[in-house]
């Protein structure tokens, strides 16, 4: 998978998720040991995104963290941005 594969991918996860589908942005950051994927919801929906006790956040950082991409040894990581 590429950078643009994995960006999609939690971009089609979490529009179903949220009140403001058009608001969802995914920005992507390299880092020294990860490739970060910062997730930016509308703030009303940071709640819907997150779940109670984590419990969504942490079923879509398990599919996202499964991924490997192709071109890099980078491990993948999911920030939930709460301005």
């Amino acid at each position: 998978m590429t950078e643009n594969d994995v960006k999609q991918l939690i971009i089609t996860i979490v529009k179903p998720l949220v009140a403001n589908p058009n608001v969802v942005d995914v920005a992507i950051k390299r880092d020294t040991h990860f490739l970060n994927f910062n997730l930016a919801v509308a703030p009303e929906d940071v709640g819907r995104v997150i779940g109670k006790h984590g419990r969504v956040a942490q079923a879509i950082r398990t599919l996202i963290y499964s991924v490997r991409l192709a071109d890099t040894s980078l491990r993948v990581r999911l920030n939930i941005m709460d301005d």
